[in-house]
C-alpha cells in the first residue's frame, strides 16, 4: 500500500520522531514541515493523500490548516494530533472535515491503523468506471469529483462528510446500507461517531435532495438496519 503523507508540527523533535517511525514501518512517501504556512504551500504544489498535523502551533493552528487544505484540495485527508484533547476540539475538527483526531501520547500501532484505514478507502473524488461527473440525485446535481452540488443555477452548500455519505449511498443504490457500514466507510474514528451521527447526516441530506424531506422517496429508512437509496436511472 503506497501513499504520500505530509507531517506538520512546530516541535522539530516530534517531526523527526514521526518521520523516523513512519519511514521504518511503512512504504509511504514522507514530507515534513515545521511551519504550517509552508506546509500549505506544499499542498498547493503537489498531491498528498494524508496531512498529519499538530493542533497547537503558533503560526497557524491545526484547525485553520485543515480548513485551508480543504479549500485547496477538498479530497485530502487530514489527521489532527493533539496533547490537549477535549470533546469540543474533536467535534470542531470533524465538523471542519478532519478524517481523524488522535490524542498524544498515542501508540504507533494506533497511528498506523488510522493512516492505513484512510489509504485503503478509494478517494471519493475519484470517478469510477461508468460514473458520470454530473449526477442527478433528487433535487440536486452532484459532481463528486469537485465536491460541488447545484440546484438549478444555485450552489447547494454541503460539507465534505455529507458528500461522502451521499456518494457511499449512491454507489450502493438499490441496496440496504447498514449504519455500521456507513460509519466504517466514511469515518475512521471510533469515538464521538455514533448511529445518531449517521441519522443526523441523513436528515441533512434529505433536506437538500428530497421534495418532501418528511416523506422521503430517495433515501429510505430500513428500520433497525440502515438506509437504501432509490434512484430512477432511466
Amino acid at each position: 500500500m503506497n501513499g504520500s503523507i505530509l507531517i506538520v508540527d512546530d516541535e522539530k523533535d516530534m517531526l523527526i520522531l514521526l518521520k523516523r517511525i513512519l519511514s521504518e514501518e511503512t512504504p509511504y512517501k514522507l514530507v515534513t514541515e515545521s511551519d504550517p504556512r509552508q506546509a500549505l504551500e506544499r499542498v498547493r504544489q503537489r498531491h498528498f493523500d494524508v496531512v498529519l498535523t499538530d493542533l497547537k502551533m503558533p503560526q497557524m493552528d491545526g484547525i485553520r490548516l485543515l480548513e485551508a487544505c480543504k479549500q485547496i484540495r477538498p479530497e485530502i485527508s487530514v489527521i489532527i494530533l493533539t496533547a490537549y484533547a477535549t470533546i469540543e476540539n474533536a467535534v470542531e475538527a470533524i465538523q471542519k472535515g478532519a478524517h481523524d483526531y488522535i490524542t498524544k501520547p498515542f501508540s504507533l500501532r494506533e497511528l498506523l491503523a488510522r493512516i492505513k484505514a484512510i489509504l485503503r478507502r478509494a478517494p471519493v473524488g475519484k470517478e469510477e468506471s461508468g460514473e458520470s461527473s454530473l449526477i442527478q440525485i433528487g433535487n440536486i446535481q452532484v459532481n463528486f469529483k469537485n465536491y460541488q452540488a447545484m440546484e438549478g443555477n444555485s450552489e447547494v452548500k454541503m460539507s465534505h462528510k455529507e458528500f461522502e455519505v451521499l456518494h457511499f449511498l449512491y454507489k450502493n443504490a438499490g441496496k440496504t446500507v447498514h449504519r455500521d457500514d456507513l460509519m466504517s466507510s466514511v469515518w475512521s474514528i471510533e469515538y464521538d461517531i455514533t448511529t445518531r451521527t449517521v441519522d443526523n447526516f441523513i436528515m441533512k441530506l434529505r433536506q437538500k435532495i428530497e421534495t418532501d424531506p418528511n416523506n422521503p422517496k430517495i433515501i429510505l429508512t430500513v428500520h433497525g438496519v440502515g438506509y437504501k437509496m432509490i434512484l430512477d436511472r432511466t
